[in-house]
């Protein structure tokens, strides 16, 4: 879905409708541009101002003459629900200067996931841009929060391994990027034993792979993104509760968000040398599954062993984040829907965030109340790490405890970081639980915003 249509520049030949932005029930008792009688008709039509919140009032033929939204300060969102609710047309916004956060809640908005729906006729409202406004950035933002949203929503009869990598090809070729791919067997010449592991189950044509695209030049500081490319997660032989299986479409959230990350960092040339890497697999369950108690090999030479199958995501991205260390990358930033524990701290909107590194951890805070994208940190609290501890293995990779769930796979993670690499943990949800302005029900782009902030804040030169 193409919503930068929603945006255009400034032309000042066309006609145009007044967009006014107040905040507070009395604040647009101040707008000099409004008439009285305008100002009786918003107020017997019971405008209340609330945030989102937006009023229409008509000239005397009767067009539309202008529309009074309510815009809290630092909300970022309420823009959204106004340019969902209006008609076709070209608006301007007229009494404040049009902002980055307005553009970008403008255009999602308009979003929405209509693949398998039959086509209706689309209200067309656009944002004109005043002169010297760059829409580019807002524009980027947008696709790249799209195509997060897009992969998700896709069931996975149309989303599967194959699928994924199609995605990162298609965004090579647009880049004039590299994209390589090690499918099936061939993962365990390669040395890629925990991936092949978890997907081995899959039916033909939905084999496990690696996914590695790079671009940039070569000498830029490398920045190296993993995702969790985990397509349908069954649990696999420890299997999940049908009221648990039914969103596991939304388990390669993870490989999504470096998806859009990727394509926001190329569409704004962030002069980097980029790589993504994703672990593509579907959690099957058939006679050649892994078992609980079963002994995986890693390329990093430790063996862990299976407490329980459906604990996947960290084993098909162990091996990931070793490829990603032998490089020695300036940064390296993994996404994944990892554990549910994450979702009982911090809700559906909080993406768990974990750091080895102070100034990695400074720098996003501040990106993440820039942008108004959330996330919280949680500790990687050493004292915990011996709960991964096997009787048979060089680790386990669940703890026995039930406690401390998203600590202790973020740990797990952490053996196979090298030492000295910054390195950037996100467990996110990449769904929204119920539909909210520009935040449809389905899936949904977390801290992308703010990672990209601190990719740019620290490789860019002031």
């Amino acid at each position: 879905m193409d919503l930068t249509r929603y945006i255009a520049a400034y032309d000042p030949t066309s006609s145009t409708v007044p967009v006014y932005l107040v905040s507070g029930i009395d604040a647009f008792e101040s707008l000099d541009t409004l008439t009285g009688p305008q100002k009786k008709w918003l107020t017997a039509t019971g405008f209340d101002a609330k945030p989102g919140s937006h009023a229409t009032f008509m000239d005397q033929d009767g067009a539309l003459a202008g529309v009074v939204a309510s815009v809290k300060d630092g909300d970022f969102w309420a823009l959204a629900k106004v340019s969902s609710a209006l008609e076709s047309g070209r608006y301007v916004i007229a009494n404040t200067e049009t902002t980055h956060a307005h553009v970008v809640a403008w255009m999602l908005g308009k979003y929405s996931f209509d693949r398998y729906k039959t086509p209706k006729s689309d209200k067309c409202p656009v944002l004109m841009l005043p002169d010297g406004f760059c829409g580019k950035q807002a524009g980027a933002e947008a696709e790249a929060i799209t195509l997060v949203r897009d992969l998700v929503n896709t069931p996975t009869e149309d989303m599967g391994p194959t699928d994924l990598q199609d995605t990162a090809e298609a965004l090579a070729e647009e880049f004039g990027a590299t994209c390589q791919t090690i499918i099936g067997d061939d993962l365990l010449d390669e040395n890629f034993p925990a991936i092949h592991t978890v997907g081995r189950a899959a039916a033909a044509g939905r084999e496990p792979r690696i996914i590695d695209l790079c671009w940039g030049r070569e000498d830029a500081p490398k920045v190296t993104l993993v995702g969790k490319g985990v397509c349908f997660d069954t649990g696999g032989l420890d299997l999940k509760p049908s009221q648990f299986m039914r969103w596991m479409k939304k388990d390669m959230g993870g490989a999504a968000h470096v998806l859009g990350l990727a394509r926001l960092l190329m569409t704004t040339n962030v002069d980097i040398r980029l790589r993504v890497l994703i672990s593509a697999v579907e959690n099957a369950v058939d006679g050649n599954a892994f078992r609980p108690g079963d002994i995986l090999n890693t390329r990093k030479g430790l063996t862990v062993e299976n407490g329980n199958t459906d604990a996947e995501g960290r084993l098909v991205l162990c091996d990931a984040l070793t490829l990603a260390c032998e490089e020695s990358p300036e940064l390296l930033i993994d996404f994944a829907t990892l554990t549910g524990a994450a979702r009982v701290a911090l809700g559906a909107d909080l993406p768990a965030t974990y750091t080895n590194s102070e100034d990695v951890w400074n720098t996003l805070e501040n990106c993440s109340k820039e942008a108004a994208d959330p996330l919280w940190r949680l500790p990687l609290y050493g004292d915990y790490d011996s709960q991964l501890d096997s009787n048979i293995a060089d680790l386990s990779n669940i703890s026995e405890s039930p406690f401390a769930g998203s600590i202790t796979a973020a740990l797990y993670l952490q053996r196979f970081i090298t030492e000295g690499t910054d390195w950037l943990h996100l467990d996110v949800f990449a769904w929204n639980q119920s539909a909210r302005p520009g935040r449809p029900k389905g899936g949904e782009a977390q801290a992308l915003r703010a990672v990209y902030g601190l990719i740019k804040s620290r490789f860019t030169a002031s």
